[in-house]
């Protein structure tokens, strides 16, 4: 008996591990689209990895706007004259739905990079609210 409970103890250890796991690259998977979408400046594919109520806050709680369309209206044109934008990934950590990114963002090879830190949520697949400290 004693070796059928610890072989069952096992698996369960096993599976939530595997779960965990899961769960972490379910929370990844849209901010690492729209890193990669931002790097490409594609604006239509990096709003497609947010909700479309989404929040955009200055840390800790100063509302910029909510919402796709005036996060397109930010973007859109940033992308367009910006064409060697880059954001490169200094650190990351992941905390339940929460992921919080290091960023060093470069807008032309003229200027000296900025740093960033983002704090994405996400839910149902889609970052819901993002709150970016400079």
């Amino acid at each position: 008996m004693i070796k059928v409970n610890l072989i069952i103890f096992s698996f369960l250890s096993i599976i939530n591990v595997l779960s965990a796991q899961i769960e972490a690259h379910d929370i990844l998977k849209p901010v690492k689209a729209q890193l990669e979408a931002y790097n490409n400046g594609d604006i239509d594919n990096f709003l497609s990895q947010y909700s479309d109520s989404v929040k955009v806050l200055r840390y800790p709680d100063q509302l910029q706007y909510i919402g796709l369309e005036k996060m397109r209206i930010q973007y859109e044109g940033f992308f367009k004259e910006n064409p060697n934008l880059h954001c490169k990934l200094l650190n990351r950590i992941v905390q339940g739905n929460t992921v919080i990114d290091h960023e060093e963002v470069s807008i032309s090879k003229d200027r000296n990079p900025f740093y960033a830190i983002a704090i994405y949520k996400v839910k149902y697949g889609l970052i819901e609210e993002v709150r970016f400290l400079y």
